[in-house]
């Protein structure tokens, strides 16, 4: 990659810190990157900037309210960084009610999407306050499609069931998919379409787990069952009253020597949190390890950033 002097030079001290760290992340393909991971609290004055890379497209994610002059800089310089000219930048800005978005140049793709791995995910851009993809969790797709030949899979929370796709891409023999967006499922739908995946392959459950889990018995063991909830939604689930509620659900769901993957999005708690509810709830589990999202998502404080649980089932009931 060769970077212009001349457009190097034109960027104007403020921008220098974002200018820097996007030529460290700009991909050399054509998938998915988060250029800029401001929420991490590693660059001083900029903890409100996030800024994802869906090749046209950059979505820039504020926080607080930036002034419009400094928007317009903001929009010459990732024009600029960038080695493919973009055709969209979209604004999403969080502060406001509902998190709306707005172009700061150019227009939407007729069918924007996500791309990595070889894989595709359809993007639900300037509609919704989350696109229907989390670039954070690639390190989990990528875990799962490398464990999920001839495996039955439980995918709960799916929303738009990105770990479904990975798995069925890694071999897996079949993937139950619950949420209670049924919209989101439809979408999860779309994605396995994508990818020219056989739909027998996947099924979708519109439905709230602690309400079904007689019905996941029943369609269960499973050999991984992947739990992606988020941080909190209303009363249906918050991290601090649910995790262990969820916990204790799971050894009926999973096979001997089956697998579970945690995923925890709930900065106040850390990962500690999850750690301890599993000693205390499964004390029988083997801990497989922690990962983390990598060095797109730099944190200064690493146990406040999302992290993925691994575990593993005993052979033999001790339960």
């Amino acid at each position: 990659m060769i970077w212009s002097s001349r457009h190097d030079s034109a960027i104007i001290p403020a921008m220098q810190i974002i200018h820097e760290e996007i030529k460290r992340h700009v991909p050399s393909n054509n998938e998915t990157r988060r250029l800029f991971h401001g929420r991490g609290r590693c660059f001083a004055g900029y903890d409100d900037l996030v800024i994802d890379y869906f090749p046209p497209v950059v979505m820039v994610i504020l926080y607080r309210r930036r002034p419009e002059a400094w928007l317009g800089e903001l929009a010459r310089m990732l024009t600029a960084a960038l080695p493919d000219k973009p055709c969209t930048i979209i604004l999403q800005e969080r502060f406001l009610p509902g998190g709306p978005s707005r172009m700061l140049s150019g227009e939407l793709p007729e069918h924007p999407e996500a791309r990595e791995a070889g894989l595709s995910y359809r993007l639900r851009l300037g509609e919704a306050r989350n696109v229907g993809f989390f670039p954070d969790m690639a390190v989990g797709r990528k875990l799962v499609r490398e464990r999920a030949a001839g495996k039955r899979i439980l995918n709960l929370f799916a929303y738009t069931c990105s770990f479904s796709v990975a798995a069925l891409a890694g071999g897996a023999r079949h993937v139950v998919n619950l949420d209670m967006n049924r919209g989101a499922l439809e979408l999860g739908k779309l994605n396995h379409r994508l990818n020219a995946i056989d739909l027998r392959g996947a099924s979708f459950m519109p439905l709230e787990f602690f309400r079904s889990v007689g019905r996941l018995r029943k369609l269960g063991p499973f050999d991984l069952v992947i739990c992606d909830p988020p941080a909190s939604q209303g009363k249906s689930f918050t991290a601090l009253q649910h995790w262990p509620k969820l916990i204790r659900k799971l050894p009926d769901l999973v096979v001997p020597g089956g697998e579970i993957l945690a995923c925890l999005n709930a900065p106040d708690l850390g990962p500690d949190f999850l750690v301890r509810s599993f000693a205390e709830i499964i004390p029988e589990t083997e801990n497989l390890g922690v990962h983390r999202p990598g060095e797109d998502f730099p944190e200064a404080l690493p146990d406040c950033g999302v992290s993925l649980h691994h575990y593993r089932l005993p052979l033999t009931s001790e339960r």
